[in-house]
């Protein structure tokens, strides 16, 4: 089979947001024998060289997934893991957490992390970490994505929360944010100007109201994300938010920025999250081609 990375810079790594999204599974993209669960991680392995779980912002990694994910990939293969969403201001269901963390009452209901007493969040980000920890032992761990919420504003307190999220891991970070103010031009600067100091990548994004800003903050990683270009973003359904066909040219607009980055970062991930059918491998697959030319 060919390989996409083929020909790219050896610094860029490209591939998508999911590799078990239900409409990805459902699309077809998987072939015939290689869609259960070790079926598909193995093949998504022979067409990309990294991918990041978001399965870790809706519930807790585990180890025994983690080993499973070393075993089931070729030496080099690299994972970027979401946050669990607690960690990032998010709320999250009742019956996604432990059922030893569990607040009483039903087991629907959403909690913010300021709904969580000190004593669970700390025991929420040890088993996170230990959930991890294969990976990092592998070194197939590249690094752990805060994204935070569009609610989360410039403000005097940001860059303290940022440094307790890195502290609060034994991993590599990278910062993904999304109001709009972050992108004015005197915030921006000041974020990666802090990120910088602190050698956390800044995730540069694709997504309908935000500035196409890249900067590489880190000398060791730098990190792109495309959302796609849907004009329900920051409404509707998860769906509707996402679902956007990359155009060429609009992929071709980023090819110097993220070589750039490729100069001033020993690596760069570039990744997927227009989850609407197979759209995301296919932009990643494209990507590449435009990277390798």
């Amino acid at each position: 089979m060919d390989d996409p990375a083929r020909g790219i810079d050896t610094a860029i790594r490209v591939g998508t947001c999911s590799w078990t999204d239900p409409a990805l599974v459902s699309s077809g993209w998987y072939p015939s024998g290689s869609r259960d669960a070790e079926g598909r991680l193995r093949f998504y392995a022979t067409r990309f060289p990294v991918v990041e779980s978001d399965s870790a912002y809706y519930a807790l990694p585990s180890a025994r997934n983690s080993r499973l994910w070393v075993e089931r990939t070729p030496p080099g293969f690299t994972f970027d893991i979401k946050a669990f969403a607690p960690f990032t201001g998010h709320s999250v269901a009742v019956r996604a957490l432990p059922a030893d963390l569990r607040p009483a009452g039903p087991p629907g209901r959403r909690l913010r992390a300021g709904d969580l007493p000190a004593d669970v969040m700390d025991e929420l980000w040890r088993r996170f970490d230990e959930g991890i920890a294969p990976l990092r032992a592998a070194g197939r761990l590249g690094c752990v994505l805060f994204q935070f919420p569009p609610w989360y504003a410039p403000s005097a307190e940001a860059p303290d929360r940022i440094l307790r999220c890195a502290e609060a891991i034994r991993a590599p970070i990278a910062v993904e944010v999304r109001h709009p103010g972050w992108y004015a031009p005197e915030p921006l600067v000041s974020l990666t100007d802090f990120l910088a100091r602190h050698h956390i990548p800044f995730v540069g994004v694709d997504a309908p109201g935000l500035l196409p800003a890249v900067r590489a903050t880190s000398p060791e990683l730098s990190v792109v994300r495309f959302h796609g270009r849907s004009p329900h973003w920051g409404h509707g359904s998860k769906e509707d938010r996402y679902r956007h066909t990359y155009e060429r040219r609009e992929l071709e607009e980023w090819v110097p920025r993220i070589r750039v980055l490729a100069k001033e970062s020993a690596s760069v991930h570039v990744l997927f999250n227009n989850c609407c059918a197979d759209a995301s491998v296919q932009a990643a697959q494209a990507m590449s081609e435009l990277l390798a030319a």
